[in-house]
């Protein structure tokens, strides 16, 4: 891997594994990954963020941080906030070019690293994201995630066999354009796409998990469809929200409208205009429902060109600038 234009960072790579009770695994997956990394010609960074552990994951990682404190850096959070935020935290205290993130329980293979960096180079891709094509899981838990992937994959547009699966690599540029809230870790492809990255899909390893347990349930297809919902308003309507609440405005007045036409064809036909009945109900509530919304897409508008303003951030994302310079205003003379 060619690493001459990642000089101006401090490694080449920066590999980010949340942990959370893993005491049987952190030892196994460090040995092997610093066996795959010491094979490859760059400058590497290991990043182990605890997640609030209840085992003794806290005391290995930071055993291993205090025994290589030139390759190993340990995060230890507060209390379990989530793998999101231990994976925002491992991103905001990595110091390479290209982040890889991989899960800390052995399933994910270190082996494939190299691989997808190697692709990344030569192909010019932004991120490269894993695909456990032979996953070794049970079916309870793969049927509801090719479903979510699928789901997924014809909202955003974004489309991938495989969104759960941590082991990923991006350049350092993407992810400075990604925020992580909630549980929106799943999500950083569409969040990168959103950016402009060029994005690839490749298959992985996938292992059998061999100690300690699963960390997810049902539940979680459950979290994925209101996180993609979040995630579908932030990348398609963040900087023109007016579109989904002025069209939701319009439905709306437009249900609104026949409501009353219903009401005054009844009276028309009927004889009466039969005010017990519900349509002068419905007209009302579709009327009062649309006004409302209109008044939150401009609401909406007007917050969301304070949060660009207020930071001095454009809605829009450069990913090289040839030969540019920025033209500083002329000093203004006295007098004039």
């Amino acid at each position: 891997m060619d690493t001459s234009h990642n000089r101006h960072y401090p490694f080449d790579l920066s590999v980010v594994l949340p942990v959370y009770n893993e005491e049987d695994n952190v030892l196994p997956v460090h040995d092997e990954l610093v066996g795959v990394l010491n094979s490859m010609a760059l400058r590497y960074e290991i990043i182990y963020v605890d997640d609030g552990s209840r085992d003794s994951s806290g005391q290995k990682i930071t055993t291993l941080a205090e025994q290589s404190p030139d390759t190993v850096r340990t995060v230890l959070l507060r209390r379990n906030f989530g793998q999101t935020a231990a994976i925002q935290a491992g991103i905001d205290h990595a110091n390479g070019a290209i982040i890889a993130l991989m899960d800390a329980d052995l399933q994910n293979d270190p082996h494939d690293i190299p691989i997808m960096l190697d692709q990344m180079e030569k192909e010019g891709y932004d991120l490269v994201s894993g695909w456990r094509k032979n996953r070794k899981d049970t079916s309870i838990r793969k049927i509801p995630s090719r479903m979510a992937n699928r789901l997924i994959s014809r909202v955003t547009g974004v489309h991938l066999h495989d969104y759960g699966c941590t082991l990923k690599t991006y350049r350092r540029e993407v992810l400075d354009h990604v925020r992580l809230y909630g549980a929106m870790h799943r999500f950083i492809p569409v969040l990168a796409n959103a950016a402009g990255a060029r994005i690839i899909e490749r298959p992985v390893n996938h292992r059998p998990r061999i100690h300690g347990k699963s960390k997810y349930g049902l539940w979680r297809t459950v979290k994925v469809v209101l996180d993609l919902m979040t995630v579908t308003f932030l990348t398609k309507y963040n900087t023109r929200p007016m579109y989904i609440f002025g069209g939701t405005g319009f439905i709306l007045s437009f249900l609104s409208m026949i409501s009353i036409l219903v009401m005054a064809l009844s009276g028309i036909f009927a004889g009466n205009l039969r005010w017990n009945s519900p349509w002068p109900v419905l007209a009302a509530l579709f009327g009062v429902l649309a006004i409302q919304s209109i008044l939150l897409g401009l609401m909406m508008e007007m917050l969301m060109r304070t949060y660009y303003e207020a930071q001095g951030k454009g809605p829009y994302a450069i990913r090289r600038v040839i030969n540019g310079h920025k033209h500083k205003p002329l000093p203004v003379e006295e007098g004039e």
